[in-house]
């Protein structure tokens, strides 16, 4: 039997998990468990790589654990959004760990912190995020939310202190809660349909009464919704992240809450696909953005006002998914894997300014651009790919969803780009005061400055920089960088990447001949050809030159024959005016 690189799917789990068991039982060695730890994510991160050239070009696999067939046994499903996903996250916590190991090295040696726990807990953090993105059934993914969650827990209250700790309760209260209601919906849905595998449920949840699957949408949405900070759902965030050490809080803010996007995003493409709900997303997406971005504003400490753009960022990608198009979607996929690396590489970059100037306060912060040049390309790089300056991933992304909100050309998505380009500017203004307080601003202009800001001489500077700022925190923050640096200059076969991930989650059919196998899902072809033709939102442009970025068509739909008179034909007859940009739109109440 020939050997092939999908059958090690189920290893992007297992190696975290054996790497943190071997890890614990070396509890009283930290230098052995470091060196476990670091290997095992490396060997990780190899894996996974393969795993995403081995899809690069098409092609969605599922394998199914003990020889049990879907819908009966566990199914792990890899395609281009969730191996992309796998090697993002995988190289965010392995710089993150780094970056960790760095910091625990320049610390001081009487760390009071359970410092033998902290290895084995990051490892199993990563096997249930990837878990959650390889789960091909609810319950599943629940348990991968279930295990990293447990392992996030252990990871913010690290090392004990009042604040920490009171954070920790507050995260761990709404955390159950959102698994709670997570859990219930899947009881609900087993219980309406007698499975819990996406893709059965793909097949039988439009048999149900509109209400129930209404109800079940809705559901789902609230759980996913808590667990990546959606505007109402976000109010625990900003108090729960700032409080927890450097290395922590920038995997949590970068990685975490995209779990939540991440099933939002397969669950709605894949078991509620079309517009029904799509007005109330954008109206939820637009609320995020701006009241995310207005309580960055008003902070002045970097960490809580990263916290407040990261929440004002997720509006974003839920604009993006709401467009229920391709372009949409595919600018929501790019844009996913860059504000991974974004969130993370800033939070990283205000742990070392903490470090430098004693203070994460801009008003207590002033010179750093001289005291340390390095330090403020390090922020300045991410911070204006963070704002959407071009010509960086984040202008990419956020100029895809905005293209897209145009083309569909409604009131509510005009309100969206409206919104999407008020943010941008607004984010550009909130680090653009941390650069002009804490960088560009001399020293001795800071009222209440540490002393750390005003060194006796450049050969005193120079001397805090090499102990403060040690290589081992510097290179991994760096390499975010490069990283991201990499999203711009690798954007266009990115979002073509993006594209087809984009289609092929829409079309459904690859996810579910994968799972089920193709004899199955024939005798359903014919309805998901016409679902996805009548609720997919494909726009036509005139040859402007912006038809590349319109809502590329999917090989499901019907090819159009254009007729003399400039209008077009589909197979079934219907006559539609090429020459019109509304002609593809969807109709009202088509999603019911």
């Amino acid at each position: 039997m020939e050997f092939s690189i999908i059958t090690l799917v189920p290893l992007a789990v297992l190696l975290p998990f054996f790497g943190a068991a071997f890890a614990f039982a070396f509890y009283r060695h930290q230098n052995i468990q470091r060196s476990i730890t670091v290997g095992t994510l490396i060997i990780t991160v190899v894996l996974e790589t393969f795993l995403l050239s081995e899809v690069w070009n098409g092609g969605t696999h599922a394998v199914s654990l003990a020889g049990w067939p879907a819908p009966f046994g566990i199914s792990m499903v890899i395609d281009r959004f969730s191996s992309l996903m796998l090697v993002i996250s995988s190289a965010i916590t392995l710089a993150v760990l780094l970056y960790a190991v760095g910091q625990g090295a320049a610390e001081e040696k009487n760390d009071s912190g359970p410092v033998s726990i902290f290895y084995p807990t990051y490892l199993i953090l990563v096997a249930g995020v990837s878990n959650a993105f390889l789960a091909g059934d609810l319950f599943n993914m629940y348990v991968g939310f279930e295990i990293f969650l447990t392992a996030s827990y252990v990871l913010l209250t690290l090392g004990g202190g009042e604040a920490r700790i009171r954070a920790g309760v507050t995260y761990v209260v709404v955390s159950i809660l959102s698994s709670m209601l997570f859990l219930i919906t899947i009881g609900l849905i087993y219980a309406a349909t007698g499975t819990v595998n996406l893709a059965d449920l793909a097949l039988k949840l439009g048999d149900l009464e509109p209400s129930t699957q209404l109800m079940l949408h809705v559901l789902l949405l609230v759980a996913f919704g808590i667990k990546a900070a959606v505007f109402p759902l976000a109010f625990w965030l900003p108090d729960s992240y700032p409080t927890a050490p450097a290395p922590v809080t920038a995997v949590f803010a970068g990685l975490l809450t995209k779990v939540g996007i991440y099933a939002m995003i397969r669950t709605e493409t894949l078991l509620f696909p079309g517009e029904r709900i799509n007005t109330a997303l954008m109206i939820v997406a637009a609320l995020t953005m701006i009241v995310g971005i207005m309580g960055a504003l008003a902070q002045t400490d970097i960490k809580r006002m990263l916290s407040f753009t990261l929440i004002s960022h997720i509006g974003y990608l839920v604009f993006g998914l709401a467009l229920s198009s391709i372009i949409g979607m595919a600018a929501t996929i790019y844009y996913v894997a860059h504000h991974i690396t974004i969130q993370t590489t800033l939070f990283l970059v205000t742990g070392l300014i903490e470090r430098r100037a004693g203070t994460s306060n801009v008003d207590r912060l002033g010179g750093l651009a001289k005291l340390s040049p390095a330090l403020a390309v390090l922020f300045f790089i991410p911070a204006m790919n963070l704002a959407g300056i071009p010509p960086f991933s984040g202008f990419v992304g956020k100029l895809g969803m905005m293209q897209g909100g145009i083309a569909e050309n409604t009131w509510i998505t005009w309100t969206l780009v409206v919104a999407s380009v008020v943010t941008s500017l607004l984010t550009l203004l909130a680090v653009a005061r941390i650069w002009s307080r804490g960088f560009w601003r001399k020293a001795e202009d800071v009222e209440e400055r540490s002393r750390l800001l005003t060194p006796k001489s450049l050969a005193h500077a120079r001397a805090a920089n090499k102990r403060l700022l040690p290589p081992t925190m510097v290179l991994p923050t760096a390499a975010l960088v490069v990283l991201s640096v990499a999203f711009t200059v690798f954007a266009g076969p990115l979002m073509n990447f993006s594209r087809a991930a984009a289609q092929d989650m829409y079309e459904r059919t690859p996810y579910l001949e994968a799972v089920l196998g193709e004899e199955r899902v024939d005798g359903v072809r014919e309805e998901l050809v016409e679902f996805t033709t009548g609720h997919l939102i494909d726009l036509t442009t005139g040859d402007d030159g912006a038809a590349e970025f319109a809502p590329i068509r999917t090989s499901l739909e019907p090819e159009h024959q254009t007729d003399e008179d400039g209008s077009s034909t589909v197979e079934d007859g219907t006559e539609t005016d090429a020459d019109n940009p509304e002609h593809d739109q969807h109709e009202e109440g088509s999603g019911d």
